[in-house]
């Protein structure tokens, strides 16, 4: 099989690999596509240190069920199918339960730098981390699934209530991705600042009220847009600019959640926390429920869902477009590599200006 390895930090290689075989209770996945993670640009620059060189990364994937390893029962060969690459150990399943992502022996498909992950054309998972999908879904939204699984998480740590006004603190995929978690939980008022035109336009397309979070009033805009201070933040970057906007502008007594992990260490007002009561809860990844329901969600083929997608490109230009995001490129939303072309996905249209693109 071809596969996007990582041979040394900065560059990327298809390479040719032994094809997996499912042991018992696995599922061989066939990848149709793979969208390409803020952690794995970190892993490529070698900024995060959670990749290695030698390493396949990929886990934001959707793919067809191509083999079946002895005992696995309910899942059909050519189904449509994508996987949650947190796998915890059947030993610590029940402890577990719920609060998967915090099991002490799990690994994550993806980070794991021992497993081939699914920057390649097939991926050995255990059976019990497939979701099956709908198969009159446009197949290639299921990439989306993973990283909403992490916005839906951070909805819910963050306590937020259909009436609430909500600020979501960065405009870039995970927040774009918020955007969504919190239409889905009912949430209409929702206010998102990011530094980016195009990603604020982006924005703007899924239904959310998008501001330019540079200048020093950004917090007076924000309480306009939301018609009052904001109830909770949901700060998807992770920055120390991020989170004091987020303190400011929620109200006496609100929550400012951290999903985004911009820095590893993060300097606040404490007086803004401590004084006014407010509640800072952090968010990291996702229970298997979390995943389970950003999947059917997604199943439903919602009409947003496919403004996230800015472009896909096939395997042989992996390199280029890992390149291009490291480098910071205006690219708003997620970039798919599409690992098999045979599967007709929806690309972007090239000839269309950038403008509409975007939108």
């Amino acid at each position: 099989m071809k596969a996007l390895r990582l041979e040394e930090l900065g560059r990327l290689e298809v390479v040719d690999l032994p094809d997996p075989e499912p042991g018992a209770g696995e599922v061989r996945l066939r990848i149709i596509a793979t969208g390409i993670c803020g952690s794995d640009i970190h892993g490529f620059t070698g900024e995060n240190g959670r990749r290695f060189p030698g390493q396949v990364m990929g886990h934001e994937s959707v793919a067809r069920i191509d083999a079946l390893g002895a005992g696995v029962e309910g899942l059909t060969l050519g189904d449509i199918a994508t996987f949650n690459p947190v796998v915890v150990p059947e030993a610590e399943a029940d402890a577990f339960r719920g609060r998967e992502q915090m099991a002490p022996g799990k690994h994550v498909i993806g980070v794991a730098r021992e497993v081939v992950s699914s920057f390649a054309q097939l991926i050995v998972v255990p059976a019990r981390n497939v979701v099956p999908l709908p198969a009159s879904m446009p197949v290639e939204l299921g990439a989306l699934i993973e990283p909403l699984a992490v916005s839906v998480h951070a909805v819910r740590r963050s306590g937020v209530g259909a009436g609430d006004r909500v600020l979501v603190a960065g405009g870039g995929p995970i927040g774009q991705s918020v955007v969504l978690a919190l239409q889905m939980a009912g949430v209409e008022r929702i206010a998102v600042t990011e530094l980016s035109a195009s990603r604020r336009e982006l924005v703007s397309q899924l239904g959310a009220t998008a501001l330019d979070a540079a200048g020093d009033d950004v917090v007076e805009r924000i309480h306009a847009a939301l018609g009052g201070e904001a109830d909770v933040a949901i700060d998807a970057v992770g920055v120390e600019p991020t989170l004091r906007t987020s303190l400011q502008a929620t109200r006496i007594g609100g929550t400012v959640c951290l999903v985004g992990m911009g820095a590893p260490k993060l300097g606040l007002d404490a007086f803004l926390v401590s004084t006014q009561e407010r509640t800072i809860v952090g968010s990291f990844t996702y229970s298997a429920q979390d995943f389970r329901d950003a999947a059917a969600w997604i199943g439903q083929a919602p009409a947003q869902a496919a403004a996230l997608i800015t472009k896909t490109v096939p395997l042989a230009e992996g390199h280029a477009a890992f390149a291009e995001l490291a480098a910071h490129a205006d690219i708003p939303g997620k970039v798919l590599i599409r690992i098999d072309e045979t599967e007709p996905i929806r690309t972007p249209d090239p000839s269309r200006d950038t403008d509409e693109e975007q939108r």
